[in-house]
């Protein structure tokens, strides 16, 4: 098993302090089941690239209890690809030869370790039950370029048909911690199986590794269940302490936004940003449409009850809600035509989705008050950098206005989710800012009674890009 790491970071021989694996020296690492080396094919202050090659003792393993599984007898005990695949094998050699680098930890280069940096990955056979499409599945979402050439079952023998090994290589600029973690989790997804038992420490291991992307990511359920193994039982936990073992996120979601709701009833300040989205949209001339957070489907029915708009795609990260939005718009009866003009996805904003690319608009309505900082830079790229519709309008809470709110006590967000709420002049500066940055004109108007000092409830900006 061959798999590179590569930087031009400058001087990328920092490398060597992020993996604790100094450039000029030979690693190697004992493992249950052979050995790994480390070792540095390049090294110089322009490109540093770091190597792990894994021998796998296929004779040892199957002395060994839970030899791999196959269905060719003894002969396939020992005749099999595991020597040669990127699979669990490989993950458990990144974790024992990079531990200290996969924990973002780095005694000299801390400010780097936290740093995002370019960083490419190189893998020479990688097995893909699923196909490219899996493939890009998995890694896409979370940034990565991917480039992907299959192998040839035999170029002898082109009858064979095509194998299921694929050569790929995943650029991205990530903390390398980041980037080791995806590696660790997702390779042996895309194998679809383990070397060894699963049990209920194989899902701390998952959290530990994908708690701070997994329950965003829109292949969750699926990465779950491959890396347990498909074992339902062990699933359905997973899942469960994604969701913080705690209140359910999604009744916790409801009430808080019941509650804002109830704090701006007075003025019925949601029909009124409905209506000014949707005058938007369609001064816009938008027919393919995306709601981004489109929650239980009210800007979604409205766009549906207007012909003009012939491609509507809702997206939101919460599977119940998408289900309460497939129920408002009742799309179980809806007519076939009507039905073929509207699509709900599961998806998290926060990771590169090329389902999302060649729309003419998305509505983002209240939902950037709800990002903290580094989560709002990477919604800003997903949306404005890889997706890149041709107009944009977006919606979010006037902090001036508050003191209007009777309900509302002093220093109070709307909502408790909230992550920040922006006067007029910080929503114009960060505005501006992104559309200089990404090719886009904005302008901006007032949602709501406009009061002389206070401004509007809501502020609304659109986007439109540049040719």
């Amino acid at each position: 098993m061959y798999l590179t790491i590569t930087t031009t970071h400058k001087p990328a021989t920092d490398l060597g302090y992020l993996l604790h694996k100094r450039p000029g020296k030979l690693h190697e690492v004992e493992l249950t089941f052979g050995r790994a080396f480390v070792f540095y094919p390049e090294a110089s202050d322009e490109r540093c690239t770091a190597a792990l090659l894994t021998e796998v003792d296929p004779v040892g393993l199957v002395r060994k209890t839970g030899g791999p599984p196959g269905e060719g007898g003894l002969l396939d005990q020992y005749v099999n690809d595991r020597p040669y695949v990127s699979s669990s094998f490989t993950s458990v050699a990144l974790a024992r030869a990079f531990n200290t680098a996969m924990g973002g930890r780095s005694k000299d280069r801390q400010p780097l370790a936290d740093a995002q940096i370019p960083l490419r990955v190189e893998i020479a056979v990688l097995p893909c039950r699923g196909g490219e499409a899996l493939l890009r599945g998995l890694f896409e979402p979370l940034g990565y370029t991917v480039e992907a050439i299959r192998h040839a079952l035999d170029a002898n023998f082109p009858e064979w048909g095509e194998s299921r090994y694929w050569k790929v290589a995943l650029t991205a600029e990530k903390r390398l911690a980041e980037l080791l973690e995806h590696l660790y989790v997702l390779l042996p997804v895309l194998d679809d199986d383990k070397h060894y038992w699963v049990g209920k420490d194989e899902i701390d291991k998952l959290l530990v590794r994908g708690g701070g992307w997994l329950a965003g990511h829109p292949e969750r359920d699926e990465i779950t269940r491959r890396y347990l193994k498909h074992q339902k039982y062990l699933m359905r936990e997973a899942l469960a302490r994604l969701a913080d073992e705690g209140d359910d996120p999604d009744e916790v979601a409801e009430l808080q936004a019941a509650q804002e709701g109830a704090i701006e009833e007075r003025i019925s300040l949601n029909q009124q940003r409905l209506g000014s989205v949707l005058a938007a949209l369609r001064q816009l001339g938008a027919k393919r449409v995306l709601d981004l957070g489109c929650g239980e489907g009210r800007l979604l029915s409205l766009l549906l009850a207007e012909t003009s708009f012939s491609k509507i795609v809702g997206m939101d990260v919460s599977p119940r809600v998408l289900e309460k939005a497939a129920e408002r718009l009742r799309l179980d009866t809806m007519p076939a035509r009507k039905r073929e003009r509207i699509e709900l996805l599961q998806g998290s904003l926060m990771y590169r989705d090329a389902r999302l690319s060649e729309f003419d608009a998305a509505a983002v309505v209240e939902v950037v008050e709800h990002l903290d900082a580094p989560r709002l830079a990477a919604f800003e790229r997903v949306l404005f950098e890889h997706a890149r519709p041709g107009a944009v309008v977006m919606t979010t809470p006037n902090r001036e206005y508050n003191v209007k709110f009777e309900t509302l006590p002093a220093g109070k967000f709307r909502h408790q989710d909230h992550r920040f709420e922006w006067t007029r002049a910080e929503f114009q500066q960060w505005a501006n800012r992104v559309a200089v940055a990404h090719g886009y004109a904005v302008t901006f108007l007032p949602i709501g009674p406009d009061d002389a000092d206070s401004g509007a409830p809501t502020q609304m900006a659109i986007f439109r890009r540049g040719n």
